[in-house]
């Protein structure tokens, strides 16, 4: 087709098949004109300069830091950095299972009635409302071998020697720090999952009841199906938050007992600033994304479904 053929084409389109200049410029503005527009560009520019601050240039200096392949070969060859690895391993796939099962099974606790289990969940949430550097401070020195609270109360009531909870073991250290991270956050999950238990409809227990479904084979076959999709988002969450946690293994251990106990995200912080590595650090750090990219997009594959489910 020549240019005039283009030409007499479009001028037989009907209007309204080609949008005026007028109409892209509005389309634009947002339906936005004078004054109004000035005001949306004020107000959105400072937005635009902090995210360019403080998201790109850090996530972009971050890449070009790490992106050297002689760090990593330098990082995998570090017996630290595997037993790192390990570590970020067991702490992610035993927290974020224990976290999201106890969820799950207190969140039909929560569903009885009575004013004694509501005061009970009151206070079950303390330790997710309460801060997290605080309670994880707390924690280490409640779990210091010498003068800490645990060990003091062990020999006061029952006379015996607590053990060395964060400074003599690298197990018994990293479960600690899984404990204390399950403490922290399970009742957030709890919280979340109880709100899809009371989403469910009255109806379909009533109707389960009927056909003699109850107790566990209830939750096996009306509960658990029209929870499951929710569990699944929350597990995804969970993991992805769980991966990069540096609190609580930072605070609950230090990487303590001779950086046994570290995982990435504490690793790259000891890295970056203890032995002046930022390079080395970025390159920690981002050798999670290979875990970390296939989660986001199996949680944003999940979001962007159109049906509504529990």
């Amino acid at each position: 087709m020549n240019g005039a053929q283009v030409i007499s084409t479009a001028k037989a389109l009907p209007a309204r098949v080609l949008p005026s200049a007028r109409m892209k410029r509005r389309a634009w503005h947002g339906g936005l004109h004078g004054s109004e527009y000035t005001w949306a560009i004020a107000f959105v520019v400072p937005y635009i300069g902090l995210f360019l601050a403080f998201v790109a240039y850090p996530v972009l200096y971050g890449l070009w830091l790490g992106h050297r392949p002689s760090l990593y070969a330098e990082l995998f060859a570090d017996p630290i950095y595997q037993q790192t690895v390990v570590n970020t391993v067991l702490y992610v796939g035993i927290a974020v299972n224990l976290k999201m099962f106890g969820a799950l099974l207190l969140s039909g606790f929560f569903m009885q009635r009575g004013w004694w289990v509501k005061a009970l969940l009151l206070v079950y949430v303390l330790p997710w409302a309460v801060p997290a550097l605080p309670a994880f401070i707390s924690i280490h020195w409640m779990l210091n071998g010498q003068w800490g609270l645990v060990n003091n109360f062990l020999w006061d009531v029952f006379h015996i020697n607590g053990p060395g909870w964060i400074e003599t073991s690298r197990w018994l250290a990293l479960s600690c720090a899984i404990a204390s991270h399950i403490w922290k956050w399970m009742p957030f999950w709890t919280v979340i999952l109880l709100a899809g238990r009371m989403a469910i409809p009255q109806e379909l227990y009533e109707a389960a009841d009927v056909d003699g479904a109850a107790g566990v084979r209830r939750f096996v076959h009306v509960t658990f199906p029209l929870l499951a999709n929710l569990y699944l988002i929350c597990t995804l969450l969970s993991t992805i938050f769980t991966l990069g946690d540096f609190n609580t293994v930072y605070f609950v251990t230090g990487g303590g007992p001779a950086l046994s106990t570290h995982v990435l995200a504490t690793l790259g912080i000891r890295d970056a600033f203890d032995i002046a590595r930022p390079e080395l650090g970025v390159a920690a750090v981002m050798s999670s994304l290979p875990l970390m990219i296939p989660l986001v997009i199996l949680l944003m594959r999940k979001l962007r479904t159109t049906e509504v489910q529990l």
